[in-house]
């Protein structure tokens, strides 16, 4: 995928007012709230849809027919106060065979971009991408096939050893845009969750739980 050309924010849209906060110093997105986030094509659609799976709600994405799109939350997200993110998300298949440090093979089943996003000068963009890889290994990270500003951390690897499992993952993103871009920040300007496969051409799909930024 190419570094995305981050959308304009939507007068009004305030994503905030519909996430939950259960105590100080805790955001909590349900998949209710996600699926309302904007969503932005870089090719085609990818179907999102609020369903129960597994007695809980999810968002279920759909890629089918080669496509890339993601839901966005273009808000800012202060790293002082909510440093961490800590995300749900469940795969039961990925890709097999394809190499995603080139671009013939730069597509995941699932993911969550954090990015430090600059309108004007656009090349000073940062982005880090948690991905469940097809092949890379876990824990291992990138640079973007298309874009060196977009890092890839790849949080799992390959399909799990039982479909249906859901996974919890935690992240430092201040820490994180330290160790990977060299920034020390306060706040970030948007949150994402995308499932893609125009670049391998085959279908795949995902299921996201909650997100919740968190103090530590």
């Amino acid at each position: 995928m190419h570094l995305p050309v981050w959308p304009a924010r939507v007068a009004g849209f305030v994503a905030l007012l519909t996430a939950t906060a259960p105590m100080a110093g805790e955001i909590v997105y349900a998949p209710a709230d996600i699926i309302d986030w904007e969503p932005h094509s870089f090719d085609g659609e990818t179907r999102y849809e609020l369903v129960e799976v597994d007695g809980r709600e999810a968002v279920h994405a759909q890629c089918t027919e080669g496509t890339a799109s993601g839901l966005f939350l273009e808000e800012t997200i202060d790293l002082a106060e909510t440093p961490v993110v800590e995300w749900e998300w469940r795969v039961d298949e990925t890709f097999s065979g394809i190499d995603e440090t080139v671009r013939a093979g730069d597509d995941y089943p699932a993911r969550l971009y954090a990015v430090d996003e600059h309108r004007v000068l656009r090349w000073r963009t940062r982005a880090l991408n948690y991905v469940w890889a097809s092949e890379m290994d876990k824990g291992a990270d990138w640079e973007n096939a298309y874009a060196s500003q977009a890092r890839m951390i790849a949080m799992q690897s390959g399909p799990p050893e039982e479909s249906g499992q859901w996974v919890t993952e935690r992240r430092n993103l201040r820490e994180d845009f330290k160790a990977f871009h060299g920034r020390d920040l306060d706040e970030i300007d948007a949150l994402a969750i995308m499932t893609d496969c125009d670049d391998v051409g085959e279908p795949i799909e995902a299921w996201y739980g909650e997100i919740r930024l968190l103090a530590e």
